[in-house]
């Protein structure tokens, strides 16, 4: 049987930045604004699953 990885998420992150920055790879331009950006979004879409699951 296959070994799971458990993956450690800090709370209220869906798609955490460092999973997302081994996607993108080398980052041409401020990487603190992409970050920033990132997580801001991750945050709405965090909240919004967590409100699709709850109110039906």
């Amino acid at each position: 049987m296959a070994e799971k990885k458990e993956v450690i998420r800090k709370p209220g992150v869906a798609f955490p930045w460092e999973g997302k920055l081994k996607e993108l790879g080398e980052i041409k331009g401020d990487a603190e604004l992409i970050k920033k950006i990132w997580e801001d979004v991750d945050a709405l879409a965090y909240v919004y699953i967590w409100h699709c699951l709850l109110s039906f």
